[in-house]
């Protein structure tokens, strides 16, 4: 069977590096057609960088990496160097990247990518705030039945927010463009902070990560040492999610996860709960459900296959 075509929107940030990494070390099952980059967790400008540092990391230039939105739609950027430190990478070693980012911007080339495709040939998967995708929905309606589906990490229910009470970060951070994905018919799944909580690394996992000596190992494990220091007043232990990585391992596995479709919608105007995903859990609404939802993980079978396959990069 031919892998899997995925487009990665991202702004790396720890966790996305860890997300791409996994994808990039899983080239049997999926085959990475370029990177898009957004503002979100440090300014664009970093996470373009960041993104180029983790394709060579991985040893894959060939990946091209589009810049695209700096800001959000509606609202100011907000950033989140209190969790990823001032470069968005900070605990790893990586020299500056040599390879160049590509001339286009990353809303022009996912609507001809997308449009060039074969219908239904192409996820996006979005680790980020939803910015580029949305505003590709705007510009070409025509995209929107032609993916296969849109896998994000964000929001969350049951566990509140973690950027407010009520919002997760990445929605936040843009909730008109989350509003738009989530209401565009597209095939929509989601990993909120319910998921992604269940998936916590631990320092043995850690070590495990490091000892097996590959550089995209070592480096990997690095850049999770500074992460974890953020959520000590949140976490019992020592261990800490890795949200955006939840994103390629329901690709890769998708029974590890328990799921169900339903109605979704992002709160766009309360000054108190602006970016909250409202989910009907128990389908009270009778709203169509637009939106599969990954409640929960089982850790075992996750990491395992993540320590396997960012082991395997050189």
């Amino acid at each position: 069977m031919a892998p899997r075509k995925i487009i990665i929107d991202t702004d790396p940030g720890q966790d996305d590096a860890f997300a791409i990494l996994f994808a990039l070390g899983s080239s049997k099952e999926l085959e990475v057609v370029g990177i898009t980059t957004v503002g979100g967790n440090v300014p664009l400008a970093l996470t373009t960088k960041n993104a180029l540092k983790v394709v060579e990391l991985a040893s894959r230039p060939d990946v091209p990496v589009f810049a695209g939105c700096a800001a959000p739609m509606v609202k100011k950027l907000m950033t989140a160097e209190y969790v990823h430190g001032e470069t968005g990478l900070d605990g790893a070693e990586l020299p500056e990247p040599t390879t160049p980012m590509q001339d286009e911007h990353a809303v022009n080339w996912l609507v001809r990518t997308i449009m060039d495709a074969a219908e239904g040939e192409l996820t996006v998967c979005t680790l980020g705030p939803m910015t580029n995708l949305a505003v590709a929905m705007t510009m070409e309606p025509r995209i929107v039945p032609r993916l296969r589906e849109v896998v994000l990490m964000g929001g969350g229910f049951f566990e509140g927010g973690n950027a407010t009470p009520a919002a997760e970060f990445n929605i936040f951070v843009d909730p008109h463009a989350a509003h738009k994905v989530f209401h565009s018919g597209a095939p929509v799944t989601m990993a909120p902070i319910d998921c992604t909580y269940t998936a916590q690394m631990t320092p043995q996992w850690l070590d495990a990560l490091r000892a097996t000596g590959s550089r995209a190992a070592v480096e990997a494990a690095n850049m999770a040492d500074f992460y974890r220091q953020y959520g000590d007043h949140k976490f019992p232990t020592e261990a800490r999610p890795i949200h955006d990585a939840c994103v390629t391992g329901y690709l890769l596995a998708p029974n590890a996860y328990e799921q169900r479709q339903c109605y979704v919608t992002v709160d766009i105007s309360s000054p108190e709960t602006i970016g909250m995903t409202v989910v009907d859990w128990w389908h009270v609404t009778g709203k169509p459900k637009n939106v599969k939802v990954l409640r929960r993980i089982d850790p075992a079978p996750f990491f395992d296959l993540m320590l396997e396959r960012i082991s395997a990069l050189p």
